[in-house]
């Protein structure tokens, strides 16, 4: 059995073998891949809702803890500001939630979620609901793929920049 990397590429073939298929053996795309799938499987049932799937986990997150600043939910999403306050602007435009100053500090903005928005983080619950009933993998196996990838990815973001 080979091991599978992510920090490296895979080995060239011999001369004499043919050519494998180099994404193949490549964790990195096989991450990617698995996240271009899920994506379009929510893509369809989200579009019905109005909510991206980005701004589907923000109303996830809020619905776990409303009220919460948008650096908070930046740090939780991996987000930053930049990419993140349009999000909430839209999320807003569209009535999901409503953005407000902090009463103590009035440089933070905190978000919270109207009844449209938890209604429609409810209706979405349903699609990962859904899906994972869909999947031909075990709960036990879900949270390990989860427990490994968190690993990793916060392996990954502790690594130095070339």
């Amino acid at each position: 059995m080979s091991t599978i990397t992510a920090d490296t590429a895979p080995a060239e073939p011999a001369a004499s073998a043919a050519p494998a298929d180099p994404l193949a053996e490549m964790l990195c795309f096989s991450v990617y891949s698995a996240g271009l799938a899920f994506n379009r499987a929510y893509k369809p049932r989200l579009d019905a809702l109005g909510i991206t799937y980005l701004q589907y986990l923000a109303l996830l997150l809020l619905r776990h803890r409303d009220g919460q600043s948008i650096k908070e939910l930046g740090d939780r999403l991996s987000l930053d500001s930049n990419t993140l306050t349009p999000l909430i602007k839209r999320l807003e435009a569209g009535g999901f939630v409503k953005r407000r100053r902090d009463s103590e500090d009035e440089r933070v903005v905190r978000v919270d979620m109207t009844p449209k928005g938890a209604q429609t983080v409810s209706e979405a619950l349903c699609i990962s609901q859904e899906l994972g009933r869909k999947l031909k993998v075990t709960p036990e196996q879900a949270k390990a793929l989860q427990n490994l990838l968190g690993a990793i990815g916060g392996q990954i973001v502790t690594l130095p920049n070339p």
